[in-house]
């Protein structure tokens, strides 16, 4: 059985603010990241991130972790191989989720996000995060309709 990841407005509501990092945006160390305290199966556990880092050629990476503060570290030294290697990222989001599978699936929506929307998630634009969504699902319909005849 394959579940669905939970729809975006309900875990990035105003209520629930993710952690944003303008500071960073200039380049400044993310060190210092608070950590949670949610127990899993096995006992006390870090909190699971999802995060956006912002590489030096302009695109963005988003990956996700139980430490966020050691992988931005890793990041920012070199030591993880791929994408980021010679990108030079740094964080310009990041939300917290209390089981790695929430994370995981976070991050895969994100991933499959425009650059558009990914920007207004870093800005906290909630109003134009909902307008890209409805937009989105807009086209979704009327590609649907097309494909159908019924709408040319």
């Amino acid at each position: 059985r394959r579940t669905e990841p939970p729809a975006i407005i309900l875990s990035l509501s105003k209520d629930r603010a993710p952690h944003h990092h303008p500071e960073l945006v200039e380049g400044q160390s993310p060190l210092g990241v608070a950590r949670g305290d949610e127990m899993d199966k096995n006992g006390p556990t870090l909190a699971y991130y999802v995060y956006m880092l912002r590489c030096s050629d302009g695109s963005y990476y988003v990956g996700h972790t139980n430490d966020l503060e050691h992988r931005l570290a890793a990041h920012e030294r070199g030591a993880i191989e791929g994408y980021t290697l010679s990108r030079r990222p740094v964080l310009v989001f990041s939300d917290q989720f209390s089981t790695r599978l929430e994370a995981f699936h976070r991050e895969r929506q994100i991933k499959g996000w425009s650059r558009t929307r990914k920007e207004a998630l870093i800005k906290g634009d909630w109003d134009g995060l909902v307008e890209l969504s409805n937009r989105r699902s807009g086209q979704a319909i009327l590609r649907q309709a097309q494909d159908e005849g019924v709408v040319r």
